[in-house]
């Protein structure tokens, strides 16, 4: 059997995630770590086809918008209210350069570096593939395929703690945790239903490991769920990351916390 480990990186390497053993999820639309108040593991097919993000909820009306507008206008009933001191629109924003967190206004200031471009995935390409492409430039990839034979069989998601806020709400449970060095995550681990117990999942999340090593990490956690269905789980069992090489660092009856120290 020929292994091969793949980095989720383009259009190409995200049509290689396998599907979950549970159909209700789906990898390949998940935000469930990435949104800790909204985030879902369920499959939604209409994020795979991609385009715009989802447009802002209206307004509602502002009671002191007619200040400065024309009460007899319904159109301007939701507007924000008319500044008489702010510049003509068509004159566009004044420069600011100190507006360091304003990439538009940096670029007509000849003091400010130079900064990358901000990855953000295939223009119009699905939402998750940007979620994963979102710190690239700086990190490298979020996550890894791992095909048998060429045939996709396992999947893992990882990253630095910072990208992922529903971990870090998970480990602020834990005051026991060590703070320094903050470690990276492993959110996600799953292998297919027909490859399983052939150690494709353990040979996958030790790649990981050697990857996060690589890259300066000093340890990694993972933040298994207890009292679930396997397959409705996304960080597998305390027992599957012990077999991994980590150690219990928390044990709690419901969202226990593994560890491993990266040497």
């Amino acid at each position: 059997m020929t292994i091969r480990i793949i980095d989720v990186t383009d259009d190409a390497s995200f049509g290689l995630i396998p599907p979950c053993a549970d159909p209700s999820f789906d990898h390949r639309t998940c935000d469930y770590w990435e949104d800790v108040d909204r985030g879902s593991k369920a499959a939604r097919p209409t994020w795979l086809a991609g385009g715009p993000p989802p447009a802002p909820k209206q307004r509602p009306a502002n009671p002191f918008a007619t200040a400065f507008s024309d009460a007899s206008d319904d159109s301007t009933a939701d507007e924000a209210p008319v500044n008489p001191f702010a510049p003509p629109a068509a004159a566009g924003p004044a420069f600011n350069p100190f507006a360091i967190g304003d990439d538009d206004a940096l670029a007509g200031n000849p003091f400010a570096p130079l900064r990358p471009a901000r990855p953000s995935g295939p223009a119009g390409g699905p939402r998750k593939l940007g979620l994963l492409a979102r710190g690239s430039a700086v990190f490298g990839s979020y996550a890894k395929v791992l095909l048998a034979d060429d045939a996709p069989v396992a999947y893992s998601q990882f990253g630095p703690l910072s990208a992922y806020p529903r971990a870090q709400r998970l480990r602020d449970l834990y005051p026991q945790l060590p703070e320094a060095p903050l470690p990276a995550v492993i959110t996600c681990i799953a292998t297919t239903a027909d490859a399983r117990r052939q150690g494709h999942a353990l040979r996958l999340i030790a790649a990981v490991c050697d990857d996060l090593a690589g890259r300066g990490f000093a340890a990694v956690e993972a933040y298994p769920e207890r009292s679930t269905r396997p397959d409705a789980t996304s960080a597998a069992t305390p027992e599957f990351w012990v077999a991994a090489g980590f150690t219990i660092a928390v044990e709690d009856e419901r969202f226990p916390v593994v560890r491993r120290e990266l040497g």
